[in-house]
């Protein structure tokens, strides 16, 4: 397998290693999720879609990009009064094929897509969300353009993603957890040997919640803010196309 240390920053090279990891870790992903967060990651994605303003279009077509296996797709789904579609896009397929099992009737459409190059017609959706996949994206200006091509004027882009703590002694703790613990837990689990060295490397290279609520803005999203979580452990983003 590919060292941890020798994946590229940005290119074709990188989004093909990054494939490689979700598609060989998927069968263990779910439980990694929520054992490695302590469930924390539940509540997060009840706060995207609480902010995805899904009540404007409750019969509409909304985008999850980097779906993995449905966690913020379902979310949406399972509300009470949202008789809707969600499309979930990820260019991984073994994670949307490990994850089809929690589906059981909901509505939600699985599609091997690359969120670099959304197989969807300009102006498709009525919503977006990505939860814990644009850091791994390997441009992300991008990928941002492509959200933003692919939404309705109007309709607002949610983005989950970890960030690294402002506060210096949260920081300290979640640095310490995250290069290891992490990684020793993610290896027994997973069986993978170095997945789970590559996502505290890649949240420590990943812009801070200002320098992406900028890029946000770059790509043509109005209004673009954040909110911290969980003591600045996680953040959400959105804006409106």
């Amino acid at each position: 397998m590919t060292n941890p240390q020798a994946i590229p920053s940005r290119g074709e090279a990188r989004e093909k290693q990054v494939q490689t990891i979700f598609s060989e870790i998927a069968p263990r992903y779910d439980l990694l999720n929520h054992v490695l967060s302590l469930n924390i990651d539940r509540s997060w994605r009840r706060k995207a879609v609480d902010l995805l303003g899904w009540e404007r279009a409750p019969r509409g077509r909304f985008l999850d990009a980097c779906a993995g296996t449905y966690d913020l797709s379902l979310e949406l789904a399972r509300r009470g009064d949202f008789e809707g579609t969600v499309i979930s896009s990820d260019f991984a397929q073994p994670m949307l094929v490990v994850g089809k099992e929690k589906l059981s009737g909901a509505a939600v459409a699985p599609v091997c897509g690359d969120t670099l190059e959304l197989p969807f017609p300009d102006d498709t959706f009525d919503g977006a969300t990505v939860g814990f996949g644009v850091r791994n994206l390997s441009d992300l200006d991008r990928g941002f353009r492509e959200f933003k091509r692919v939404l309705r004027p109007g309709a607002k882009l949610v983005v989950l993603e970890f960030t690294v703590p402002p506060n210096p002694i949260m920081r300290a703790g979640y640095m310490l957890y995250f290069k290891h613990i992490l990684p020793v837990v993610g290896r027994v689990v997973s069986g993978h040997p170095w997945a789970y060295t590559y996502l505290p490397n890649s949240v420590r290279e990943f812009p801070g919640p200002k320098a992406l609520a900028g890029k946000l803005t770059d790509a043509g999203f109005e209004g673009a803010q954040w909110r911290l979580l969980t003591g600045g452990i996680a953040a959400i983003h959105h804006g409106v196309a």
